[in-house]
């Protein structure tokens, strides 16, 4: 009897491992809305960041369960939860872009909003990659906020360093079966033209600076020129600006003209000095360590961030690090000192999931030992109480398998009803107890 309860426990703790019972943080919801994140690559136009939303937005009509979308371009969408957790709010530059899509009603629809995303995530993956960009379908968290659900930060002692095994592990992710919307928190290298001003010329020609930045910011954003008064309320504003062939081409505003205190128009071309570089890269600091994020989520038949965490390790550790050795790996806190060598910590879903069952798991050891004094008190006994106690490991034999048998995932819900159900179980057997 002992050898068989032992080793049915056994088997129902072995579930999780062979992924019969997938353990999550926290279930999917069935949320009526979901985010489209797009990146072009860094210098992209503005133009051509719409072009890539207006795609996706023409794709997005033709799903039955989408109800209305709002595209922004080179701008945030209104702040939501994830703009929250994540500073999508703060997104601003011509090659990003947000589409928020707006679902039909739960009533209306058979899918969960879940499956909804992961079934057009490939679609609008693939028009994403005809214009270079990057798509991640983002749904709302269903619960503690994480920066994603997968993400592995890089320390090292410098910043080329840092970059060179950041892109190697996003490597590693792309190559992972199951893993989507991988990104980095560093962009590509992408060229910058910065326009100055000769006015050494400028002054020869009697053409004031002001006038140079004006015309230029006219021919690049437009410029309202006058205003149309007619019979409506406000007046209209007649706006001149280049056609849009040719706007976003330096070139073409270089060939506007400005005019010379002689009268002369002067092309601007021959006023200013344009001089190639590169965009600047943001740099990250956690807890005051300089740091490059590499993001992913999970979306293959296991559906959990965990198992696609644990998948990707073979290939971290074949790594090597800029300085010959290999990529230290950290799953709870951050390298003690990362100007030694250079390393990888785990965080996203992993650190909340860590977090949270070592939590639960402390609160119901506690709860444990607080339901035997009671019971030793109520008994005058310590060996009743155990006899009480004996069938709550037992629960375990009943609670993963049912996970299974109903395809549930083991989430901190599920943490939360054994902790309860320790204490049903306790009530029933100080009845029986009391009884014998």
């Amino acid at each position: 009897l002992w050898a068989g309860v032992g080793g049915l426990i056994l088997l129902s703790v072995a579930l999780p491992a062979v992924q019969w019972v997938v353990l999550k943080m926290l279930p999917f919801d069935n949320k009526s809305e979901f985010q489209v994140v797009v990146d072009l690559p860094a210098g992209a136009p503005l133009e051509r960041t719409a072009s890539a939303l207006a795609d996706m937005g023409r794709f997005l009509a033709t799903v039955p369960e989408v109800s209305n979308y709002q595209v922004y371009a080179g701008l945030a969408a209104p702040i939501n939860f994830n703009g929250l957790v994540r500073q999508y709010y703060l997104r601003a530059g011509a090659e990003l872009g947000d589409i928020q899509v707006n679902l039909v009603g739960k009533h209306a629809r058979s899918e969960q909003s879940h499956a909804i995303a992961a079934r057009l995530r490939p679609q609008l993956a693939s028009i994403g990659a005809r214009y270079g960009a990057v798509v991640k379908v983002v749904e709302v968290p269903p619960g503690p906020p994480v920066l994603a659900p997968i993400v592995a930060e890089i320390y090292g002692p410098d910043e080329a360093g840092r970059l060179r095994v950041a892109e190697a592990v996003r490597t590693a992710f792309l190559r992972a079966p199951g893993l989507v919307d991988v990104d980095a928190s560093y962009t590509g290298v992408a060229p910058r033209e910065v326009v100055a001003v000769d006015r050494q010329k400028a002054a020869l020609l009697g053409v004031a600076d002001a006038d140079v930045v004006a015309t230029m910011r006219a021919g690049i954003a437009g410029q309202d020129a006058t205003f149309l008064q007619d019979a409506a309320k406000y007046p209209a504003p007649l706006r001149l600006q280049l056609p849009d062939s040719t706007r976003g081409s330096l070139d073409a505003v270089l060939d506007l003209g400005v005019r010379a205190s002689s009268g002369a128009i002067v092309p601007l071309g021959s006023l200013v000095e344009v001089r190639g570089t590169t965009v600047e890269q943001a740099r990250y600091h956690k807890d005051l360590l300089p740091v490059v994020y590499v993001t992913g989520d999970e979306s293959g038949h296991v559906d959990s961030p965990l198992y696609g965490m644990f998948g990707l390790r073979g290939a971290i550790g074949r790594i090597v690090a800029p300085d010959g050795g290999g990529l230290a790996e950290y799953f709870i806190h951050q390298p003690s000192d990362p100007y030694r060598g250079y390393a990888l910590k785990w965080d996203g879903e992993w650190q909340i999931t860590y977090e949270t069952f070592r939590d639960m798991g402390a609160a119901y050891a506690v709860g444990l030992v607080l339901i035997y004094l009671l019971v030793v008190m109520q008994f005058g006994s310590y060996l009743t109480p155990l006899v009480i106690m004996a069938p709550i490991p037992l629960t375990i034999i009943g609670v993963m398998p049912g996970h299974a048998l109903l395809h549930a995932q083991f989430t901190a819900t599920s943490m939360i009803g054994m902790i309860a159900l320790a204490g049903i179980i306790v009530r029933n057997s100080i009845l029986l107890v009391d009884f014998i």
